[in-house]
């Protein structure tokens, strides 16, 4: 009889400490359903009627900050965030450890767990900026300086100046920056584009100089770059950027002046006005090519990395002449006389003396 009592005793002091866990884990699931709830909830950004876009609210978080920091930093930028409460909610998302800096559009009214979600996804604002292949240095500082969401470090540098803040020691910062689109975040210093951009164009140089073909008439990396300048300026069509090298590539080797237009151009400066007459050819300038052989002591313009291929891998041809056709390709000459028939016939309109008409 006892044992059946203490069966019974420890069957029911089971059965208590069962519905002691169940009561334990249902208090947890209600206290963490309220702590959600209040998160995912409770609106922390304020709501802005005044702004352009009173649907969106604009705050920035700087790199390397903690999550007091970062509490600290939105709190003073109007979200109205306690840093205790911001830290227990972020590790309780297990996003402690992975918010990104930047500039963020929060949604008004949003709650913190939304916020803290999308900063920690990086969905952030971002700014670009494109260099185009055959712009100009002048065009790209201007572009670059009149940017709204850039911080203001180069502007009125002089060209040299800017070389030394990038710890360059080329002739020119013509030419030197790679083409290609830059993204970066509101407020990031204007230097942090051209590093960018002169690094890439050194590591593309550097890789395509190595594995240039050999015999070229080009000393250095730097002829290599001068050289694809001319190119990308010349081609109007991308299939003839082969055929353009290897003109003046066989120009170079001849001796013979590349007498080429867009170098003449590039020596008028910002001033020319899109006519280029004769009295601008007999001018001399270190870019009037059609006055000094070899290349021009520099670049012309952005090079793209097609053009740099291009002037390292000339094609082979003995053609020393070449002229638009008027379609966006060239025709392409190995003597001055069939050179001569080709400009009456797609520049000046003259049809050859064999023709019907």
């Amino acid at each position: 009889m006892s044992r059946k009592i203490q069966s019974r005793s420890l069957f029911s002091k089971k059965r208590s400490k069962d519905r002691d866990l169940k009561y334990w884990l249902a208090l947890l699931f209600v206290f963490l359903g309220l702590v959600y709830g209040g998160i995912f909830i409770i609106p922390v950004v304020p709501n802005m009627s005044s702004v352009e876009n009173p649907n969106l609210y604009k705050v920035k978080i700087n790199p390397q900050s903690s999550l007091s920091s970062i509490a600290n930093q939105l709190s003073e930028q109007g979200v109205s965030i306690n840093s205790v409460v911001m830290q227990v909610s972020a590790r309780s998302l297990f996003v402690g450890s992975k918010l990104k800096p930047g500039t963020y559009l929060l949604p008004a009214g949003g709650s913190l767990g939304k916020i803290l979600l999308q900063i920690a996804r990086g969905d952030r604002v971002r700014e670009s900026i494109a260099i185009i292949p055959g712009m100009t240095i002048w065009q790209l500082r201007g572009i670059i300086d009149s940017h709204a969401a850039l911080i203001h470090l180069t502007k009125g540098m002089s060209n040299k100046e800017l070389l030394q803040s990038l710890n360059l020691s080329y002739p020119s910062d013509e030419g030197i920056f790679l083409p290609d689109t830059y993204v970066f975040d509101p407020d990031e210093p204007d230097i942090n584009i051209y590093r960018r951009a002169a690094q890439g164009m050194q590591k593309q140089l550097s890789q395509i100089w190595g594995q240039k073909e050999g015999g070229l008439p080009l000393k250095t990396p730097y002829d290599l770059l001068i050289l694809s300048s001319i190119v990308e300026k010349e081609t109007g069509r991308a299939g003839d950027r082969d055929m353009v090298a290897a003109v003046f590539i066989n120009r170079l080797d001849r001796g013979m002046p590349l007498q080429t237009d867009p170098t003449v151009i590039y020596g008028i400066g910002p001033k020319f006005d899109g006519n280029l007459r004769k009295a601008d050819l007999r001018k001399d300038t270190p870019y009037n090519t059609y006055m000094h052989k070899g290349l021009p002591p520099t670049p012309i313009a952005m090079p793209s990395k097609e053009s740099i291929l291009a002037a390292a891998h000339p094609a082979k041809s003995n053609a020393l002449f070449f002229v638009a056709k008027g379609d966006g390709t060239s025709h392409f000459s190995q003597t001055l006389k069939e050179h001569e028939t080709a400009v009456d016939r797609y520049q000046r309109k003259i049809a050859p003396k064999n023709s019907a008409n």
